[in-house]
């Protein structure tokens, strides 16, 4: 069944009453005098007095549907995510259901998007507690230790409090860790991009974890005779970057692997690529990899001596600077992280 605007319907129901008062003085109406006058004279001041109250109507109802389905639209329009186009009709009532439902179901998609920032939020208040607690639950032992008689053994005493201070030292890394995040989220920490080679940075950055790799016979490559390439960014920041990716290849890397660094000409961009044939990640692991305090192996991430924020800071640095970084890896085979970079 068709629809019709409340005007129209208003304006159908205004001949209709006009033309069945006209229709019962022609049948009811015995004098023959006059007859045809008093029939037009009647549906004229029906349809008349039927039209005024269509604009009584329209002003009263019509035009607070109208105002309405505008306060709608802007509660719409202050949503997070783009409002989606409605394609309007003449029809009103019609429109401000569309409008009404359409902002229905961005509630909908809000509420849903909020109960599971409140689970990320619980496991995030989880996850801190727990990395926290160890290490204090370590100094408190070794203090505990010391206390009763430990600090006068000299067999134990200089062990523990060096045990103590690798504990304290953690507990710095998780909390330097935590406020890096927590500003580069709000914004209080600010980029100072400049003008560098990223080429010269990813060769210091690799001699310096030479030591590292080559603990695990690990082979670090870069394209020979690399020409430079100056990228703008922060370059304190982008060293994190670079170190954390490159830490996290050496440190779930295959013995005697290799971890290669290609770049890669991407227009206005540069695509920095660092990759290893180690244990690779599994393929429900990718989606959440860059949360924090996300494991995919607790027990050894720890023992590795992680603190489960890394890539977290490296996903935040790197949209500090408009850019995004991505991760690619098949299980057994190994990892590929890359980056872009605005070039300078």
């Amino acid at each position: 069944m068709r629809a019709y605007s409340p005007k129209v319907l208003l304006l159908i129901i205004s001949i209709l009453s006009a033309t069945l008062l006209a229709t019962a003085v022609f049948v009811f109406m015995p004098v023959e005098t006059y007859k045809w006058s008093i029939i037009s004279g009647a549906f004229a001041i029906s349809f008349l007095t039927s039209l005024v109250m269509l604009l009584f109507v329209n002003f009263l109802i019509v035009k607070k549907i109208y105002k309405l389905l505008i306060t709608v639209k802007n509660f719409r329009s202050q949503s997070d995510k783009p409002p989606v186009n409605i394609k309007y009709s003449n029809n009103e009532i019609d429109n401000l259901t569309m409008e009404i439902m359409a902002w229905a179901d961005d509630r909908k998609n809000e509420i849903e998007r909020l109960k599971k920032l409140e689970v990320y939020r619980k496991e995030f208040l989880g996850n801190v507690s727990h990395e926290l607690k160890t290490p204090v639950f370590n100094i408190q032992g070794y203090v505990l230790t010391l206390l009763d008689g430990g600090l006068e053994d000299p067999s134990i005493n200089k062990n523990y409090l060096l045990r103590a201070e690798k504990s304290v030292d953690r507990m710095i890394t998780i909390i330097d860790d935590l406020e890096a995040i927590s500003q580069l989220e709000t914004g209080e920490l600010q980029i100072e991009p400049e003008r560098f080679d990223i080429v010269t940075l990813m060769k210091d950055v690799v001699d310096a974890q030479e030591m590292k790799a080559s603990e695990k016979q690990i082979i670090l490559t870069m394209p020979e005779e690399s020409k430079p390439i100056f990228v703008s960014g922060d370059r304190f920041r982008i060293r994190q970057v670079i170190v954390n990716l490159i830490v996290n290849s050496v440190k779930y890397g295959k013995q005697q692997g290799e971890t290669k660094i290609r770049f890669y000409d991407a227009g206005e961009t540069v695509l920095v690529e660092i990759s290893d044939n180690g244990i690779g990640i599994a393929k429900n692991h990718l989606p959440r990899l860059f949360e924090r305090f996300y494991r995919i192996d607790k027990s050894r991430s720890r023992e590795q001596g992680g603190t489960g924020l890394g890539l977290a800071i490296v996903k935040h640095i790197i949209e500090a600077h408009n850019q995004t970084i991505n991760v690619m890896s098949t299980e057994g085979v190994g990892t590929v992280f890359s980056f872009s970079l605005k070039k300078g």
